[in-house]
């Protein structure tokens, strides 16, 4: 088990014992990978109406809420139990989001529509639970190095990465040329494998 593992062990030990703070904690290690889940599906036109801020918002309370009912003590375990509720949370607020839109004259679009053509979400049973256990480990880790990059680079890392973006999309996105989309790209690359390298 790795430190940061080690750490987030002790935080889950420390709130199943009624340490609020140590919950806070937790939650606030995990920010980053919940802003990266959000991100996935509030884009483009949604994005424009909703905030991810508000969704990781709602995933904090439902877990400050619901925490009794977790019965784990791995890392891995909470990942996991906080992705299912954060991709609920997500679904729940796309769906309102859809429903809102639709009874607005003249403002009818599909879920696809809204998200981009992101399509649907992902079916928590297209993976077996120890897949979608490390994926979620991995994720948290990337998340919490990407939070440390600046806000540039962080976001032409995320289009480019994890969503899977052209290089013509990225500069349209991010309204910059394709010199300095590729400049931010590059650097962020690189800042995150100095992290890597440091074992950080």
């Amino acid at each position: 088990m790795n430190a940061s593992n080690s750490d987030v062990e002790e935080l889950i030990r420390l709130a199943k014992l009624g340490d609020r703070e140590a919950l806070g904690d937790l939650l606030e290690r995990h920010r980053g990978y919940l802003r990266v889940m959000a991100q996935r599906h509030i884009f483009g036109k949604l994005a424009a109406r909703l905030d991810a801020s508000d969704v990781i918002q709602q995933t904090c309370l439902s877990v400050y809420g619901n925490f009794e009912r977790f019965r784990g003590e791995k890392a891995a375990e909470f990942v996991a139990w906080l992705q299912k509720i954060h991709e609920q949370n997500i679904q729940n607020v796309v769906r309102d989001h859809t429903r809102a839109q639709k009874r607005a004259v003249g403002r009818e679009q599909s879920l696809d529509d809204l998200q981009g053509g992101a399509g649907e979400f992902p079916r928590l049973g297209q993976t077996s639970a120890s897949q979608r256990v490390f994926r979620g480990e991995q994720a948290a880790e990337l998340a919490r190095m990407l939070e440390r990059l600046p806000d540039d680079q962080r976001e032409a890392v995320r289009l480019r990465h994890l969503e899977g973006c052209s290089l013509a999309e990225m500069t349209e996105h991010m309204n910059r040329s394709e010199a300095a989309t590729i400049g931010l790209l590059k650097r962020g690359m690189q800042n995150l494998r100095k992290f890597l390298g440091a074992g950080e």
